[in-house]
């Protein structure tokens, strides 16, 4: 053990050094969806938290797409880094920022079109649906700044400057938590909100954080040697290709494991208001924990990407090991919280108590499938770093649709198991997921080294 810590040793420092304030960045667009529901749940009741669990439930497949689109600047801006290709990744933003852009407007549309439509033919409690068609209408606006600050945020932590958007997320929750107590409970004169205060406070939080994002990348005299070229009225069809290339299996991946999970929510939806909160409470405590595995996996892509760029295959190694030891720590402490605090940390987000009973037992299936949560993420997060996202995208679709969501649908409504049911169907699907990216880790590691004895045998 006193040998292989000192083997990887710098490996883990500087994955940590790395991952810590992407960590802190991505759990923060989750404390958004954590605050909406611990200021409603004690401020508006549990129909309320029900609405929001179901609007999140759809609300998180537009945002995981728009993310995943964003996501495929971060592999490539890292390997052109890796080559010292300053220029490139300048106009690598150019062309991320539009397709962001775009992208942001086009999901904003498919909500408005789509989703405000369908939310009335999902089986759900009226009562439920009433609350919740506002609420997603006002947090389905908040993608568009959402989108412009991704682009600048993955260009950033693309270079390895990943405590800036810390920052900005830090701050932004703080005054997302503030409005949203200010707008639902109506204060200083305001009439109340309900379930679109919170939404609206999401929104006037991701339009700041889009803003001052871009000012920090344009003033920063960190990213005057990358922005020479940069044009803001520019798109290449080349380069967005390239980004999109990465992006939209990355975008689909996230629909696939969010898509169950969401459905999962609407499933659940259809026993009871009281399943659909619990199950609110315990993923969300559940989502923050893969949100910080999911910077491990970004500290990942983008170590991985940088050796991948210099053909570096013995560090990209190095590098991906250490990510997997990483996770595996971080997630069995997790799991071991869920276990010992279950009967306790419901109490954060209500206090109706048959909601708590019910989301206690939730937690419990929860600490099971941390370590799976952790090592297919962080899997997916080594594979992006060497453009391999493909076969990835196909794994997770088998995982979640053929295995884990028919699995969930017959435990917890053919076979009457209810939510737990559902639970454990979910927990199946990640498990093949980890297995299964592993296994494509493996490959792609064992290809990467046999071209680099090839390579090398050539030179000579």
């Amino acid at each position: 053990m006193s040998h292989q810590l000192k083997r990887y040793k710098p490996y883990y420092l500087s994955t940590l050094t790395l991952a810590g304030p992407v960590m802190i960045s991505q759990l923060g667009h989750m404390l958004v969806q954590v605050a909406d529901s611990i200021v409603v749940g004690h401020f508006a009741g549990t129909i309320p938290l029900a609405a929001v669990s179901l609007v999140h439930g759809i609300f998180m497949i537009v945002m995981v797409i728009g993310l995943g689109i964003a996501y495929g600047l971060t592999p490539l801006i890292a390997q052109e880094n890796g080559r010292k290709n300053n220029v490139e990744c300048g106009t690598l933003l150019s062309n991320s920022l539009w397709i962001n852009l775009c992208t942001g407007i086009g999901l904003f549309c498919l909500v408005y079109f789509g989703s405000m439509a369908a939310i009335d033919h999902l089986d759900q409690d009226p009562a439920v649906v009433q609350e919740a068609k506002p609420y997603l209408f006002i947090l389905s606006l908040s993608i568009v700044p959402l989108m412009v600050f991704s682009a600048f945020k993955q260009f950033a932590e693309g270079l390895g400057f990943t405590k800036q958007a810390m920052r900005i997320t830090i701050w932004g929750n703080l005054l997302n938590v503030l409005l949203a107590v200010i707008f639902v409970r109506g204060m200083f004169g305001l009439e109340p909100m309900g379930v679109s205060g919170v939404g609206y406070a999401t929104l006037i939080d991701r339009c700041l954080m889009a803003v001052v994002m871009g000012a920090y990348v344009f003033r920063s005299i960190n990213f005057k040697a990358y922005l020479e070229r940069f044009r803001l009225f520019y798109m290449d069809v080349s380069r967005s290709r390239a980004i999109l290339k990465i992006g939209a299996p990355v975008a689909m991946q996230y629909v696939f494991e969010m898509g169950a999970f969401a459905t999962a929510a609407v499933i659940t939806g259809t026993i009871g208001a009281s399943e659909q909160a619990a199950h609110q409470v315990a993923i969300t405590l559940a989502a923050m924990t893969y949100m910080m595995a999911s910077g491990i996996a970004a500290a990942a892509t983008i170590k991985t990407g940088n050796n991948f760029g210099q053909r570096n295959f013995f560090r990209l190694r190095r590098f991906a090991i250490s990510s997997y030891h990483i996770v595996l720590l971080f997630m069995g402490i997790s799991a071991l919280l869920f276990a010992l605090l279950n009967q306790y940390l419901p109490w954060i987000f209500t206090k109706d108590t048959v909601v708590i009973g019910i989301a206690a037992q939730l937690l419990v299936i929860a600490g099971l499938f941390q370590l799976f949560d952790g090592t297919q993420v962080v899997g997916l997060g080594i594979l992006r770093g060497v453009g391999d996202v493909n076969v990835p995208t196909l794994i997770t679709f088998i995982a979640y649709w053929i295995v884990g969501l028919p699995v969930a649908y017959l435990l917890g409504i053919v076979l009457d198991f209810g939510v737990l049911g559902i639970w454990y169907g979910l927990t199946l699907g990640l498990l093949t997921s980890s297995a299964l990216l592993y296994i494509r880790y493996r490959k792609v590691i064992s290809r990467l080294d046999q071209t680099s004895r090839f390579t090398s045998q050539f030179s000579r």
